[in-house]
């Protein structure tokens, strides 16, 4: 994936990405097809779901990262399943561990089992605690725009906010306050949550935001590899657009041709 003309790279913690499509590594049949919708998307950072995925702490089991290796993929792992703060914490600390000092990470602190909604008192705790010791924070938070600021404020390394709840497929139900997050924010503004298809991933593009993170989308799809190169393309054309600046909505229709000005 090439960065449009007149644009520039997606920047998180110092690191420049060209992709702004960053993929799940869970629900998928097998490793091989995690590889194959991983390329499909044109993913350069990956999600991992630490306390679901083994990369090392089993060493009988197969491995993530032989198929997904970091020297090609940012790994970011995540603290998908925790429900405290501590928990969360936690996981992290035992993900730079396997991952050789490893400081990015995805914060998800859940509050919910139904709704899978994050829990934010505890997501704030935990981000507090994370930054504190020298971790890169890309935080999983619902979309209000005050909260978002807030976490932007602590040093988080990017603001996550949902779209509509986790494998909901709902698409983007709140656009305006996710415009909002985005016209504040000083840190990048992924969408995470809530993307069904490639029409989502485009709007959350044209919203303005730097990027979007999916999973169910594309690994519960019919085809996961071919949605993936059909998000990647969604992703690519959202920018774009975005870019361009579209023309303003209004209730009636001008003539392309107008009479003004003809002779007859």
């Amino acid at each position: 994936m090439s960065t449009p003309v007149n644009d520039k790279p997606l920047v998180i913690a110092g690191r420049q990405y060209q992709s702004r499509l960053l993929t799940g590594t869970g629900k998928y049949a097998d490793l091989a097809q995690t590889r194959a919708a991983t390329d499909a998307a044109g993913a350069e950072i990956v999600t991992v779901a630490i306390r679901r995925s083994n990369i090392g702490q089993d060493p009988g089991e197969p491995n993530l990262l032989d198929v997904l290796p970091p020297d090609r993929f940012t790994i970011l792992p995540n603290t998908a399943g925790c429900y405290t703060a501590e928990d969360a914490v936690r996981t992290c600390r035992l993900a730079r561990e396997l991952l050789d000092g490893h400081t990015l990470v995805k914060l998800e602190v859940l509050g919910d089992e139904k709704t899978l909604f994050p829990d934010v008192i505890q997501t704030l705790k935990a981000a507090e605690v994370l930054i504190d010791e020298g971790f890169d924070v890309m935080v999983y938070t619902n979309d209000d725009p005050i909260l978002a600021r807030r976490f932007d404020e602590m040093g988080c390394a990017a603001v996550m906010p949902l779209a509509a709840p986790i494998g909901s497929g709902l698409g983007i139900q709140n656009r305006w306050n996710i415009m909002t997050i985005v016209e504040e924010a000083q840190v990048p503004v992924l969408v995470d949550a809530g993307v069904g298809t490639a029409s989502d991933a485009a709007i959350a593009m044209e919203l303005g935001c730097d990027g979007v993170l999916m999973n169910t989308a594309i690994a519960g799809a019919r085809d996961p590899v071919r949605m993936a190169r059909a998000m990647r393309l969604a992703i690519e054309a959202g920018r774009e657009a975005y870019l361009a600046g579209r023309i303003p909505r209004k209730r009636f229709a001008s003539a392309s041709s107008p009479l003004d000005g003809t002779f007859f």
